[in-house]
């Protein structure tokens, strides 16, 4: 029974199949509670030096970091594209893939020219199949983002910036909402934006002391700030990668138990299809008989 065996070869295909995405998907919400936990654990320092920030740029409006100083001459834009350094986590690099696209044709429509930074396997590959020109790219970052890593590549366009080389930064990466849902992001990194700091309404009306000078320390600060969101979103961007691929995963199990049950119901039915045609060719040389 050749169609039978085929049938059979099939199934044992399908389930160890079925195995392997088990395995990953046990593995991925292994790593997503960790990804989690270290994702929450650096929001509320974010939150906390947004907060000074905010409070250091109002209280002392005579200086200006260049980092908040608009700049329209060179007609270039810097662009960091946050993806993953694997696949088969589901739709999650192609959603933040396609909002990066829509970004690039609109710039280039605004004659701009672009400069990337890649961080992560997945975006690297993309800029370079669409022509992008990149300047730097960190990739295999493994399961837990370091920041000396993130910032060699990201200090290129930041320096840029401050020497009125690129006139923005924009920072995509997808953004943790909860474990079945992680939105794709795209937002002004460079120029820092008032409404970027602003923390509420209030307006304060002191003043700090600064030690050695008001610009040494704002200037620290605001690399610090704009090192932090870097990493607040490489570590977003991760639990959203290790959330996905479980789903993906569950899903693929799900649907390897469907195709298995599908595949052992035609091989039930093909079996007694052969069983039947053998007793009715039986039955019918015992009567010619």
């Amino acid at each position: 029974m050749a169609v039978g065996k085929e049938i059979r070869g099939k199934i044992k295909s399908v389930e160890n199949t079925k195995k392997i995405t088990k395995a990953m998907e046990m593995v991925a919400a292994s790593k997503m509670r960790k990804a989690q936990e270290r994702m929450r654990a650096a929001r509320p320092y974010s939150e906390k030096i947004r907060t000074i920030t905010a409070n250091l740029s109002q209280a002392n409006p005579e200086y200006t970091h260049p980092f908040m100083v608009q700049q329209d001459q060179s007609k270039k834009v810097g662009l960091v594209v946050v993806t993953t350094d694997k696949g088969l986590c589901g739709g999650l690099n192609t959603n933040v893939l396609r909002l990066v696209t829509n970004k690039m044709r609109e710039l280039e429509a605004q004659g701009s020219k672009i400069e990337a930074v890649a961080i992560g396997n997945k975006g690297l590959g993309f800029l370079n199949r669409v022509g992008a020109k990149v300047v730097s790219h960190a990739t295999q970052l493994g399961d837990t983002p370091h920041l000396d890593k993130l910032i060699g590549p990201v200090k290129l366009l930041l320096d840029a910036y401050q020497e009125g080389k690129i006139d923005a930064v924009y920072l995509s990466y997808t953004k943790f909402i909860n474990t079945m849902k992680q939105e794709p992001v795209l937002e002004q990194l460079l120029p820092l934006t008032a409404d970027k700091l602003e923390t509420n309404k209030a307006q304060h009306s002191w003043d700090y002391i600064y030690e050695p000078d008001a610009a040494a320390v704002i200037d620290e600060l605001l690399i610090r700030y704009v090192e932090a969101l870097i990493y607040q979103a490489v570590a977003e961007n991760m639990a959203s990668e290790q959330s996905a691929r479980m789903v993906a995963m569950k899903s693929a199990s799900d649907n390897a138990g469907s195709v298995i049950g599908e595949l052992k119901l035609i091989y039930n039915k093909t079996r007694q299809a052969a069983i039947t045609k053998e007793l009715s060719e039986i039955v019918a040389g015992a009567a010619a008989v």
